[in-house]
């Protein structure tokens, strides 16, 4: 290579490092003020894949520091900037509990060729005790369920509420909804009150704005779509701010879940985590646990935006990802262990 042609090399190459060094720094330091930032973190992964890969093949003719420079930032995206977690679980010895939250995008399912049948099958192949669904708007009542539906929940007793059902072999009770409107529209979450095993706990399931409008805005309108992005994100952060204030300092142990529309880098979920509640896949995931992304163009998951968060007194044995053949949005499905006093 020409003396020219190696400087461009590591020019570009060193561009690409400084990218990816500037992701990650992003990711872990970002803010609720931080818009910018919070975009990146709905980018596929590959991107940034792609980056340090074509930072190493740049590198590669300039010697050995400019070659471990430019390996040393592919660990950093395939462990920080993708969220990787290795995790064993918490110990065992209390009262067991699986739980599967899901978001089950009924609509969608009803335009499929046996949408129904394929949701059934996904909610009977992981037997939770308790489930919560999120954009299950099947029907107004239990019994005008699909009947794929009722077969697969089978004699769990159900709450309907809007887009949300949750389900639950043990028995439930008081079952509320709480405000996470925004201005301009009305949002609501449902908790309900179980006992299981003797102990009772509170399950909360949630449906955050979805971050489709912005970030189609911003991929349409370049930078004419930053403003709705910018809005579409403070809406989300106040949905977080009402749901964690109204579950902070909760009496009883408690399990939030649901489609949350953030990664657990994000200030959306650092607000939650202020309330008390920590992620099940940070706790006892192993690999990465993407929920959401197979149903887009690049044909693969690469966002963790589905979400089981739980207090401080209840375990966390297992967390994994359900199927994609169902729905847009992987379950996922957590086994805890509730602690007896």
């Amino acid at each position: 290579m020409t003396r020219l042609a190696t400087l461009t090399a590591r020019l570009l190459g060193a561009l690409c490092m400084l990218t990816v060094a500037l992701a990650w720094a992003g990711f872990a330091f970002g803010t609720e003020s931080t818009w910018w930032i919070e975009l990146a973190r709905y980018l596929p992964y590959p991107a940034f894949l792609a980056l340090a890969l074509l930072g190493v093949l740049l590198a590669w003719p300039s010697g050995r520091r400019w070659r471990l420079a430019a390996l040393a930032m592919l660990p950093v995206v395939l462990v920080p900037i993708m969220d990787l977690h290795v995790h064993r679980g918490e110990a065992s010895g209390r009262a067991p509990l699986r739980l599967m939250s899901f978001n089950v995008k009924a609509y969608e399912a009803d335009n499929k060729p046996d949408g129904f049948g394929r949701l059934a099958w996904e909610i009977a192949l992981h037997d939770a005790d308790v489930i919560a669904m999120q954009d299950a708007n099947f029907a107004n009542t239990a019994e005008s369920l699909p009947d794929p539906i009722k077969a697969a929940l089978g004699q769990r007793q159900l709450h309907l509420s809007g887009q949300y059902i949750i389900a639950s072999r043990f028995p439930m009770r008081d079952c509320r909804s709480g405000d996470i409107s925004f201005p301009g529209e009305g949002h609501h979450y449902l908790i309900c009150t179980i006992n299981a095993h003797g102990v009772e706990f509170d399950l909360a399931t949630a449906h955050l704005l979805s971050p489709r409008e912005g970030l189609n805005a911003t991929r349409h309108e370049r930078l004419g779509g930053l403003a709705e992005w910018r809005e579409n994100f403070a809406m989300r952060l106040i949905q977080a701010h009402r749901l964690a204030q109204d579950l902070n300092g909760h009496p009883r142990p408690l399990v939030l879940a649901g489609d949350l529309n953030a990664p657990d880098s994000s200030p959306v979920i650092a607000r939650l985590r202020e309330a008390g509640l920590r992620d099940s896949f940070a706790a006892a995931g192993l690999g990465y646990g993407f929920s959401y992304g197979h149903s887009l163009r690049p044909h693969l998951s690469f966002l963790r935006i589905d979400h089981v968060m739980v207090s401080a007194q209840i375990g966390v044995r297992d967390s994994v990802v359900g199927g994609a053949e169902a729905s847009a949005h992987r379950p996922v499905i957590t086994d805890l262990w509730l602690k007896r006093e």
